[in-house]
């Protein structure tokens, strides 16, 4: 099939958005569509056409309210596509950045074939020797909100203790494994124990869903108390944190998934221990730290090269299966990190 100037227009399978998304997001808020596109630049713009690889499929989408921006995270609007991170091919290019051929990952749409105006999101793949899929998670943004949120805001030291919340998520689990090679004790907590410590190495880990007195699990695991949290979580896993924070204590905030869909955010009882403790408690957002990108390149590939670091995919294959599987990782279906496999490479 071609297009008025003579350039091929293909179809295009979707993923689109029924409606606004209040709350974890259902299957049913989002349906397939097919639609076409035409695989050539429109003449003059600074536009890249892509063919998508890999989805990522992240917590941030649980959805967007109608009429509320969302100032943090790209939102889509009813019947268009779901829009989030991914890996794709550049088939054609009217930007000076990138050129046909080249392998790009970042911010692109829920289809087969993309063409993306927000150039500035995307960035050029330079090291291939790792698995594609990985710039979705270990080497694209959970990976950079992980380095970021432990390495840079808590500035870590051999020996200390470290408890990470959430952490069998894309990003917990790799908080963990740093904090380990950089020699410190870690703790994680999870919906599964056995997973932290066989898979990626924590010292100890609990089930925060067999765990009445969450203050008293963390003083189990933490006698001496805790040196630096990594915040996932919110709600009553804070308040028990504050109260076995360690002298000068570092909590760095990434997100509060239990306090999302809230429609009143539970109370912090115990922030009386920021003042006795002196604990430091900052929040983040990880595009601040995209400038870091080469910094943690320089410090993870070898890890990766060297088979340093566990990263486990969960992927599901086809744009058919991408709903259900961005439905899953809401009720801990997925196994590590959630990948929609969209093409072959």
């Amino acid at each position: 099939m071609a297009g008025e100037h003579g350039e091929e227009v293909v179809r295009n399978k979707q993923v689109l958005a029924r409606d606004y998304i209040d709350g974890n997001p259902k299957e049913t808020d989002m349906y397939l569509n097919t639609g076409t596109i035409r695989l050539k630049v429109p003449e003059g713009s600074n536009s890249v056409l892509v063919k998508n690889l890999y989805l990522s499929c992240d917590p941030y989408m649980r959805g967007i309210k109608a009429n509320i921006p969302d100032r943090l995270f790209y939102s889509f609007a009813p019947d268009s596509p779901i829009v989030g991170y991914g890996v794709a091919k550049v088939l054609d290019s009217g930007h000076p950045d990138f050129k046909e051929g080249d392998i790009v990952w970042g911010v692109t749409k829920w289809e087969e074939y993309s063409l993306i105006t927000l150039t500035g999101s995307l960035f050029k793949i330079q090291h291939t020797d790792v698995p594609l899929s990985y710039y979705t998670g270990l080497l694209g943004m959970p990976g950079m909100t992980a380095y970021a949120g432990f390495n840079e805001l808590c500035s870590p030291k051999k020996g200390e203790y470290v408890f990470v919340s959430s952490a069998f998520g894309a990003v917990g689990q790799l908080v963990g494994q740093f904090a380990k090679l950089m020699g410190c004790y870690v703790v994680g907590s999870a919906g599964s124990k056995e997973k932290l410590k066989n898979k990626f190495g924590f010292d100890e880990a609990f089930n925060y869903k067999e765990e009445h007195d969450l203050d008293a699990a963390l003083k189990r695991y933490f006698p001496e108390g805790i040196d630096i949290y990594f915040e996932s979580v919110g709600g009553k896993m804070l308040d028990a944190v504050l109260l076995n924070m360690r002298l000068h204590g570092r909590i760095s905030v990434a997100g509060m998934i239990s306090q999302y869909n809230l429609d009143e955010p539970e109370g912090i009882k115990n922030l009386l221990a920021v003042v006795y403790q002196r604990i430091r408690i900052e929040g983040f957002t990880v595009y601040d730290y995209y400038h870091l990108f080469p910094k943690f390149y320089d410090l993870v590939l070898p890890y990766i090269r060297e088979e340093k670091i566990v990263y486990v995919e969960d992927t599901a294959v086809g744009l058919e299966s991408g709903p259900a599987a961005l439905v899953g990782i809401f009720s801990g279906q997925n196994v590590g990190k959630q990948v929609v496999l969209v093409a072959p490479e």
